[in-house]
């Protein structure tokens, strides 16, 4: 009998999360029983893996300038969406038993959900047949700058040592090492693993590749693309005419249905344009694109690096969002791609971008894309041998890579 995860996951602004989620549940699900609690609204178009059970709590998610929680959920209010997550996700839990409880972000971020999450790891913690508890996280976290983030991370150190056993940071540590965005005021012995990037696995029928290579635009979800999209109209007809280059806008399915609806508009009478809501595989457009311009998620990041196309970058970085602008950096560094500050951008630098990207080639790179693979090694080793997350205690942890050597 396959042992079980119960795998938990909030995603509020994009679908970022949600898809490199889903990708390292389908990898885990060969080994194991996966039970992936969804806390946010599953994308229209968006199918979840087959071979996991999804469990979709009333949708919650943050926006506006507070940041304060909204119910993405029309049949429940934000306080009684509360209510019945958490009584959802406790019964699960019991139900479940698991081997591993996997939590994406907690406590890095989602700070706002440990109204369901504190209680979620007490329970876990004090259960006669503990699970082991790991963090799943990305390569780079938010910057929140000054004594905020000081208090932030000396919290999320509190909490790590409290509850979990483990964090799994999909990345290469040669691109990224979590001390660079994470800095309590006191280290932790805390185990931390580098698994290498989580890829989305290849699907089974791509999209057919259009008759002609184009410029592929994109933002991932779409909650916060706007000004790319409006940038590339502005500079799609210029490009059109001066160098016949076709253009495909994919908005993304949270793309505000107000800016889908001007786009609509603008986008009729234009020649060899497309204008998508949303593709279930991106990735083949962009790997066969003649450029692609995006913003720099981490699942887009990962598209850029396999499909080694011609790459314009234009980071969200609004308020205190710097991951994007740093990744993005870190790319252009390695001669990856190029970037584009969303506050020089407009229909021309657009345009003056895309000419440039004609001569650009990127350089090859050796980052560690087996995150999936590395993870599931890892859990594995976990569940058969309870010491395989053990450290030696000292006034700061070693840090491991996925084959177990000091990185």
């Amino acid at each position: 009998m396959k042992p079980t995860i119960l795998f938990y996951c909030q995603h509020s602004l994009g679908m970022g999360h949600l898809v490199r989620s889903f990708a390292l549940a389908e990898a885990l699900a060969e080994v194991f029983e996966v039970t992936f609690l969804n806390g946010g609204p599953l994308p229209k178009g968006m199918t979840s893996p087959k071979n996991i059970k999804v469990i979709n709590l009333p949708a919650l998610g943050t926006e506006g300038p507070d940041g304060m929680l909204r119910s993405r959920d029309s049949r429940f209010t934000v306080e009684q969406a509360m209510v019945y997550r958490r009584k959802i996700i406790h019964g699960l839990f019991e139900e479940t038993k698991p081997a591993v409880l996997l939590i994406e972000l907690f406590p890095f971020g989602r700070k706002k959900f440990a109204f369901e999450l504190l209680p979620l790891l007490e329970a876990a913690n004090s259960h006669p047949s503990r699970p082991k508890i790991v963090c799943s996280l990305r390569d780079i976290l938010v910057n929140r700058g000054g004594e905020k983030q000081v208090k932030h991370d000396d919290r999320a150190r509190d909490q790590l040592e409290k509850y979990f056993d483990a964090v799994l940071v999909h990345t290469d540590p040669g691109f990224a090492r979590l001390e660079e965005s994470f800095q309590p005021t006191r280290s932790s012995n805390i185990s931390v693993r580098y698994t290498g990037f989580v890829v989305t696995p290849e699907k089974a029928q791509k999209v057919s590749p259009p008759p002609a290579r184009r410029i592929i635009v994109s933002a991932g979800g779409g909650i916060v693309g706007a000004p790319v999209f409006q940038a590339a109209m502005d500079a799609q007809r210029d490009l059109w005419e001066t160098d016949k280059i076709p253009m495909t806008i994919v908005t993304g399915p949270f793309l505000p249905e107000s800016c889908w609806e001007r786009l609509k508009a603008r986008a009729v009478d234009r020649k060899d344009f497309q204008l998508l809501r949303y593709t279930p595989d991106l990735r083949s457009l962009i790997k066969n694109a003649f450029v692609s311009v995006s913003q720099c998620g981490y699942n887009t990041a990962m598209d850029i690096l396999r499909s080694k196309v011609p790459a314009l970058i234009i980071p969200y970085e609004e308020g205190t969002q710097s991951e994007q602008l740093d990744r993005a950096e870190r790319l252009q560094k390695l001669g990856i791609i190029r970037i584009v500050r969303q506050r020089d951008l407009n229909g021309k630098t657009f345009a003056n971008e895309i000419r440039s990207l004609m001569k650009f080639h990127p350089e090859p790179h050796k980052l560690n894309l087996n995150g999936t693979h590395n993870t599931l090694k890892t859990l594995q080793e976990v569940v058969a041998n309870s010491t395989a997350l053990s450290l030696e205690k000292n006034s700061g942890a070693k840090e491991f890579s996925c084959d177990g050597n000091i990185a």
